[in-house]
């Protein structure tokens, strides 16, 4: 049986159009801090790049700086800046900030003092999608980036965390977008690259796989192909709804990514259900998949009122834009026949 991935906010396959940027990087040997040919041809391929993320994620006129990743951006744009929060963020966010904000029942955070806040754009588990207010210090764009038709320059915020794995791009490279201008020191020194921001000699095969991933995304936002990605979304959840009683369903009739589906079974740990899942030839996910394996409620749905049975149960599937309509069936067929057998097993 051909496996169906079912995984894309943990990671995206790569997209053949960053693989082929890398592979044409690689070639180039030249250190882009070098002033000669070959130095010179490096940093050019790391400029084209900071152009396509910059047109793909409607930066013109932002600074840019290249990381390896939104954990690292998390660290550099929130470090030492005592900013509050909510229990909905991402862990690498959570790390630095007074976790005191209030979220609703229905996944929403209002924030009073946006100056001294930051508030992710789209949850990863839920796929809840946030309404940012005006003058916010830092956004996590991460998971909304390539899925939704988003401009940093209409967003009014002073920072922004995006990534290159989450569509499509090669893992261990990300970015820091800011308004150009903004106070922000490095935390890694040395060389000053990255316009003194981010010290080190530059990942340039990666960040040549980043910006060609984040053209090839934009180019697939604005031919609709999200939108096909939302029905067949809505359709598993329809099935699974229509099969199943006493499942529910997170941020149904909320704005959510299109392509993100979280449901929980009271009594039916996630963990399990992604085993079993897995051993069917299915890959999902119960949660965020950067905790190093560890399996536990979801601190998400924790923040969001629901108790530890609830949490603990949670599934989620995150669709891509290779996802097909029978993919979505033959898992609701699976996953429907095994949460027949647990109940048949917990009467």
């Amino acid at each position: 049986m051909n496996r169906v991935y079912l995984d894309h906010n943990a990671t995206a396959p790569l997209r053949p159009e960053a693989r082929d940027a890398m592979l044409a990087a690689m070639d180039v040997c030249g250190n882009p801090s070098s002033v000669h040919a070959e130095g010179r041809a490096a940093k050019a391929l790391i400029e084209r790049a900071r152009a396509q993320v910059a047109a793909a994620f409607g930066a013109d006129g932002a600074d840019i700086v290249f990381t390896s990743g939104s954990t690292e951006g998390a660290a550099l744009a929130l470090e030492g800046r005592a900013l509050h929060g909510a229990g909905i963020e991402h862990d690498a966010v959570r790390a630095w900030i007074q976790e005191d904000l209030t979220v609703s029942d229905n996944g929403l955070v209002d924030v009073a003092e946006p100056q001294n806040a930051t508030l992710q754009l789209a949850n990863s588990e839920t796929g809840i999608i946030q309404s940012l207010p005006a003058g916010l210090a830092v956004t996590d764009a991460t998971q909304a980036f390539g899925k939704l038709p988003v401009a940093f320059n209409w967003l009014d915020v002073q920072m922004a965390l995006i990534s290159a794995h989450k569509l499509g791009g090669p893992k261990g490279v990300g970015a820091v977008v800011m308004k150009r201008g903004t106070d922000l020191a490095a935390r890694i020194k040395g060389g000053g690259q990255e316009m003194g921001r981010r010290s080190g000699t530059e990942n340039v095969i990666g960040i040549a796989g980043f910006g060609a991933a984040a053209e090839a995304a934009a180019r697939d936002l604005a031919n609709g192909v999200w939108a096909q990605v939302e029905e067949f979304r809505n359709i598993l959840e329809m099935a699974l709804e229509a099969g199943s009683k006493t499942t529910i369903f997170i941020g149904n009739g909320q704005d959510r990514l299109p392509n993100t589906l979280c449901f929980a079974t009271p009594g039916w740990k996630g963990e399990t259900q992604v085993m079993q899942m897995d051993l069917s030839g299915f890959a999902v996910s119960a949660g965020s998949a950067c905790s190093s394996g560890k399996v536990r409620a979801s601190a998400v749905l924790t923040a969001m009122g629901f108790d530890d049975e609830v949490a603990s149960s949670a599934v989620r599937v995150s669709l891509g834009h290779q996802t097909t309509e029978e993919d979505v069936l033959r898992f609701a067929e699976t996953w429907l026949a095994k949460e027949k057998k647990h109940r048949a097993r917990a009467a």
